[in-house]
């Protein structure tokens, strides 16, 4: 056979094994891929019990419970258990009910990452998101039973008002307060200028209602860091009004000077002094208007402390993870399901008994509120009220002056 046969046939040989050597090793790169995963899931990088030895060891290490998840153990028992009752939380083949529901804890607790909680529990990131979602939903589900007022008639008069001389009987007809809060919020470039209000970055401005126990009974999410809170507020009365706990008549809820002073919300007198930190030395205010705006005050900030309680109990609302934006507001309905269940567990925890037992204790949790928003372009329906909210102030007031001067 000729030289230049030969060597042809050579280079067609050479050619076919290098494409069967590219096919091969393409194949093997996509089966290691596909195990790696699918099948090991990114790997357990600990033995199943692992995250589960924690657990146990955590719970039954006094305090330890409370540092990690931010609740004490029996409250930890208390709350699976009632959500497994429920039907709305299982245990799967990778992790029981009560780990699913730790690791959601010190998830949100610590504000911890995925990467993290993989590491700590042992588990792939795939079973660690798909977990957290599962307790997500589960607390979801729990917030529309216990976020809400106990009665919605509100025909017990709140002990904080009825046991205490400051506020007995003026303010007789208040139900709670409402504030907006905002909670960082993670959101596409795209997006970002309606979520970046006077915080300087994205958030959510998100409305709380509370009863005077320091328990949530509303809270409206979803509103990008530039809504007014009045805004919020007379939307939420206008299209959800078949769930939303309105103020019966001779009752009220009190608001900070960003909202209108109108019926069933009752705001303080613009242009004195307000705020707690305002009034030195013991001063309790000069003048019809400063004496009912130091009381007002008093009595309204139980709003800061319930959400200063909240946010610190909860990091996560601080420092918000990366997740898609319906999971971030379901984690802000769900952690005040979790702040109305440790408050009605009746057990000892450090935030609460320090609102409860340190007169005037505030949280710094962060706001800065401005009374004095430019609210023409909103102008509720309801602030056409006749002046009823005014004169009610003004009635209030007076007493309170008589009162003190008594």
């Amino acid at each position: 056979m000729p030289c230049n046969e030969i060597n042809g046939h050579s280079r067609k040989v050479k050619k076919r094994r290098c494409s069967f050597y590219k096919i091969y090793y393409a194949a093997a790169a996509i089966a290691i891929y596909y195990h790696m995963k699918y099948l090991l899931k990114q790997g357990n990088r600990f033995l199943y019990s692992h995250g589960w030895n924690w657990v146990r060891e955590t719970l039954n290490t006094p305090g330890e419970s409370y540092n990690m998840f931010r609740m004490e153990s029996n409250a930890v028992l208390k709350l699976e258990k009632l959500l497994v009752s429920k039907g709305w939380l299982h245990p799967s083949n990778e992790m029981t009910s009560l780990e699913a529901l730790t690791m959601f804890l010190w998830s949100c607790a610590h504000s911890e990452t995925n990467r993290n909680v993989q590491n700590k529990f042992g588990k792939s990131g795939e079973t660690v998101s798909r977990k957290f979602g599962e307790v997500l939903d589960s607390l979801c589900l729990l917030a529309t039973e216990i976020v809400k007022p106990p009665d919605f008639n509100f025909v017990e008069i709140p002990s904080k008002i009825r046991d205490d001389n400051r506020y007995w009987p003026h303010f007789e007809g208040c139900i709670g307060a409402i504030d907006g809060t905002h909670i960082p919020a993670i959101v596409p470039t795209e997006e970002q200028i309606r979520y970046i209000g006077r915080k300087g970055f994205p958030t959510q401005n998100v409305m709380l209602v509370c009863n005077l126990d320091m328990l949530f009974t509303f809270v409206v999410v979803g509103w990008p860091g530039t809504a007014h809170d009045t805004r919020i507020l007379s939307t939420t009365i206008e299209e959800m009004k078949d769930v939303f706990p309105h103020p019966p008549e001779g009752k009220y809820y009190l608001v900070d000077a960003g909202y209108p002073n109108m019926k069933g919300y009752l705001a303080p007198y613009k242009g004195e002094r307000y705020h707690i930190p305002d009034f030195r030395a013991g001063s309790q205010g000069e003048g019809v208007h400063e004496v009912f705006n130091h009381a007002h005050s008093s009595l309204r900030n139980v709003i800061e402390r319930t959400i200063g309680v909240w946010k610190k109990i909860w990091h996560i609302l601080s420092d918000m993870r990366p997740f898609p934006l319906m999971k971030q507001q379901k984690i802000i309905v769900a952690t005040t399901a979790l702040h109305n269940f440790i408050r009605k567990c009746g057990i000892e925890d450090e935030e609460f008994n320090k609102c409860d037992h340190i007169p005037g204790y505030m949280i710094d949790h962060g706001e800065e509120r401005i009374n004095h928003e430019d609210m023409d372009s909103f102008n509720p329906r309801r602030v056409q009220d006749g002046g009823y909210m005014d004169r009610a102030r003004n009635r209030i007031a007076v007493g309170l002056v008589g009162n003190r001067n008594r």
